[in-house]
C-alpha cells in the first residue's frame, strides 16, 4: 500500500519540476510522433499535468464492478502480484516519459498504473479480511489505510528533494524502485498465504474427522437429542421474530429502494443493472456527497504544491520590481568575472527599494542572447547550444539545465528548490493527520453514531478551509490541519454508510456504483481545474472557489441526507448501532439468494477507496 500511494502522488509533489522538465521548450523529440502526441504536446502545461490524474481515474470508472470478481476468481495473493506487475510497468512508463520528455508516454504509464493501483488496494483488503476474520478486522483496515497514506507523505517530502538534488527523472525512477519493492512484498505475502492455507487445510481435515467420529458416537448414545431440542422451540416466539424482522425491513422500503425478489450472481451484468435500479434516494445522496466532497480533497492535493508556491512560498514579485539590467543574467558562473554577484544586477521597485520580499520569486531577465562555449568545462554541460529569448518567462526556465541552475539564474533556481521542498512538507499535513486519526476515528464513530451528521460537518469544515486559502494570507498550516481532520472524519463515515442504504444482496453492486461515481468526478474535476487555471492564469482565487463550490454541494447533500435519514429511514445512518436487517447487529459478508447464488459484500472495495 505504501508503494502504491507513493507513486500515485509523485506528480503532485513535482509540479514545478515537471514543468521545468517537460514544458520548457527544451524537450527532445519524442519516440512517438503521431498527430495525437503532437496535439497533447501543444496543450498548456496545467491541462497536461491534471490529465495525469484524470487518466489514472478513467479505468476506475469501470473497474470497481469487476475488480472484486477478479480477486475472487484468481485468489487474493495471485491478484496482488498481478496488479503489482501492472503498477510497476505503469510507473516504469511514467519514468521513461520523464527521460524522453514525452507526455504521451507518461500519460500511457499513468493509465496502466490506474489499472493496477486501485486493484492492489482491493487485493490487499481481501487478504486483510481473510487474515483478520474476527474482532480486529476494522482496526486492521484502519492500519492499512494509515500506512498507505504514509506513502503519500513520504513522497511529498522525498520526491522534491531527489528532483532538486539529482533530477526529476531520477525522482520518477525512484517511484518505480518503490513499486518493485512493493512487488517483492506481494510475492512474499503470496508465499506466506499459501503456506498458511496448506497448514489450515490439513488442520481443518483433522478437525472434521474428529468431529465426525464424535458425532457418530454421540448419536449412538442419545439418538433423540435433536428431536428434543427441536420440540423445545416455541412456535409463537419464532413467529414473533419473523414478524419483527419483516416490520423493520419494510420500514425503509421506500428509502433503501425497490425490493428485488431475485438475487443475481455477482458477475452477472443483468444482476448489477437490476441492483442499481433498486437503489433509493439515501444511496444516491450518499453518492453525490462522496463525489463532490472527495472532489475538493484529492484534486486539491494534486495541485497543492502549485497553490502553496503561488500563495506562500514562491510568490510572483510586484510588477514594479525590475532588474537593473533586464538583458543580463542574475547569478551564476556566467557572472564569474564579477567580484560581488549580489550587486551586479540588483532588483529594485519604483522607489529604488530592494525587492522582492523574502517569499517571492527572484526577478528573471526579460531578454537573453547567450551562446554556449563548448571549450569551457562549465558551459559544456549546458543542454542547449544557445539561449536566445526576447521575452523570457518562468515557464521557459528549466532548473534541470545547468545553464539556468548554475550559470545564469542560480538564485532563482535555488529559491525554487527551497520553496518546492517546503511546499512538499506542508502539503503532507492532511495525509499525516489522516494516517494518525484513521485508526481511532472509526472506533469512535462506531460508539457514538451520527454518520450523516459527521459527513455534513466535514463538508462545512472544507468550506472554511478553502475559503481561508482563497481570501486570506494566513499561514496554510492551520487550513491544511482542518483539511486533514475533515478528510479523516469523512472517510471514516462515508464507506461504512453504504451498506446501510441498500438491500443486503446488492451491497457489492452499491460499492461498485459509488466508487465509479467517485472516479467520474476524479476524472472530470482535474480537467475543470486546469481549464480554470488556464483561463485566469493562476490558481488563486478561482481554483479555490471551485473547491468551495464542491464543499458547498457536499454540505447541501449532507443536509438532505440527514433529512431523509431522519424522516424516512428511522435514523438508520445516525444510529449508534444501525441494524441492516431486522434485529441483527452484524452483516454477513454474503447473502444467499433464492436460486443459490452468492453475492459477496465487497469489503475490499470499501477500504480501497476509503483513502480516496
Amino acid at each position: 500500500m505504501v508503494g502504491t500511494y507513493y507513486s500515485l502522488d509523485i506528480p503532485a509533489a513535482l509540479h514545478h519540476q515537471l514543468q521545468d522538465t517537460l514544458d520548457t521548450g527544451t524537450s527532445s523529440s519524442s519516440p512517438s510522433s503521431s498527430a495525437a502526441a503532437s496535439a497533447i504536446s501543444t496543450q498548456p502545461f496545467e491541462f497536461k499535468f491534471n490529465l495525469l490524474f484524470s487518466v489514472y481515474s478513467i479505468p476506475n470508472t469501470i473497474l470497481p464492478f469487476f475488480g472484486g470478481s477478479c480477486v475472487d476468481r484468481a485468489g487474493a495473493s495471485r491478484s496482488l502480484v498481478s496488479f503489482g506487475v501492472l503498477a510497476l510497468i505503469g510507473q516504469i512508463l511514467v519514468a521513461l516519459g520523464g527521460w524522453f520528455r514525452s507526455w504521451p508516454i507518461m500519460l500511457a504509464g499513468r493509465f496502466v498504473y490506474g489499472l493496477g493501483g486501485e486493484n492492489i488496494c482491493v487485493a490487499c483488503s481481501t487478504v486483510l479480511n481473510a487474515w483478520f476474520d474476527g474482532g480486529d478486522t476494522a482496526f486492521a483496515f484502519a492500519i492499512s489505510l494509515a500506512t498507505g497514506r504514509l506513502g503519500s507523505v513520504i513522497n511529498n517530502v522525498i520526491s522534491p528533494q531527489v528532483a532538486n538534488s539529482l533530477s526529476t527523472t531520477v525522482a520518477l525512477s525512484v517511484g518505480a524502485g518503490v513499486n518493485l519493492v512493493a512487488l517483492v512484498a506481494a510475492i512474499i505475502i503470496g508465499y506466506v498465504e499459501r503456506r498458511e492455507k496448506r497448514r489450515t487445510s490439513k488442520r481443518a481435515v483433522d478437525d472434521m474427522l474428529s468431529a465426525s467420529l464424535l458425532a457418530e458416537a454421540h448419536l449412538d448414545e442419545e439418538p433423540d437429542d435433536i428431536l428434543n431440542i427441536t420440540a423445545a422451540a416455541d412456535d409463537d416466539d419464532l413467529a414473533g421474530i419473523e414478524h419483527s424482522y419483516a416490520d423493520d425491513y419494510d420500514d425503509d422500503f421506500h428509502v433503501m429502494g425497490e425490493d428485488t425478489t431475485r438475487i443475481y450472481e455477482e458477475d452477472s451484468v443483468q444482476g448489477r443493472c437490476s441492483g442499481v435500479c433498486s437503489f433509493g434516494p439515501l444511496f444516491w445522496l450518499l453518492s453525490l456527497s462522496c463525489c463532490v466532497v472527495y472532489g475538493c480533497v484529492l484534486p486539491f492535493n494534486n495541485v497543492a504544491s502549485g497553490i502553496l508556491l503561488e500563495r506562500n512560498y514562491f510568490v510572483q514579485p510586484p510588477v514594479d520590481c525590475t532588474l537593473k539590467y533586464p538583458d543580463r543574467c542574475t547569478a551564476g558562473t556566467v557572472l564569474q568575472n564579477v567580484t560581488d554577484e549580489a550587486d551586479f544586477n540588483p532588483s529594485t521597485d519604483s522607489n529604488g527599494t530592494a525587492c522582492p520580499i523574502p517569499n517571492s520569486a527572484p526577478i528573471l531577465p526579460t531578454t537573453l542572447n547567450i551562446t554556449r562555449n563548448d571549450n569551457d568545462t562549465a558551459e559544456g554541460a549546458w543542454m542547449r547550444p544557445f539561449y536566445v529569448y526576447s521575452n523570457l518567462t518562468s515557464s521557459q526556465v528549466d532548473c534541470g539545465d545547468p545553464f539556468w541552475s548554475e550559470g545564469c539564474t542560480a538564485n532563482y533556481c535555488l529559491k525554487q528548490d527551497e520553496a518546492t521542498e517546503t511546499a512538499g512538507r506542508v502539503m503532507s499535513i492532511p495525509y499525516t493527520i489522516s494516517a494518525i486519526l484513521s485508526p481511532m476515528v472509526g472506533f469512535v464513530v462506531d460508539k457514538i453514531g451520527g454518520r450523516a451528521i459527521i459527513a455534513t460537518l466535514a463538508s462545512v469544515t472544507l468550506i472554511a478551509v478553502h475559503t481561508a486559502l482563497a481570501v486570506t494570507s494566513i499561514s496554510p498550516v492551520l487550513p491544511l490541519i482542518g483539511q486533514g481532520v475533515a478528510y479523516s472524519l469523512y472517510a471514516a463515515v462515508i464507506w461504512p454508510s453504504v451498506p446501510l442504504t441498500v438491500r443486503p444482496h446488492v451491497v457489492g453492486t452499491a460499492f461498485g456504483t459509488i466508487m465509479a461515481i467517485q472516479n467520474i468526478g476524479l476524472t472530470v474535476f482535474p480537467l475543470i481545474i486546469a481549464a480554470i487555471h488556464d483561463h485566469s492564469g493562476a490558481y488563486l482565487p478561482n481554483v479555490e472557489w471551485f473547491f468551495v463550490a464542491c464543499a458547498t454541494c457536499g454540505t447541501l447533500a449532507g443536509l438532505l441526507l440527514n433529512i431523509v435519514d431522519c424522516c424516512k429511514s428511522n435514523r438508520r445512518l445516525n444510529r449508534r448501532n444501525p441494524k441492516l436487517t431486522g434485529d441483527r447487529d452484524d452483516v454477513d459478508t454474503s447473502v444467499v439468494g433464492d436460486e443459490g447464488a452468492v453475492l459477496e459484500l465487497d469489503i475490499s472495495s470499501l477500504v480501497s477507496h476509503s483513502t480516496l
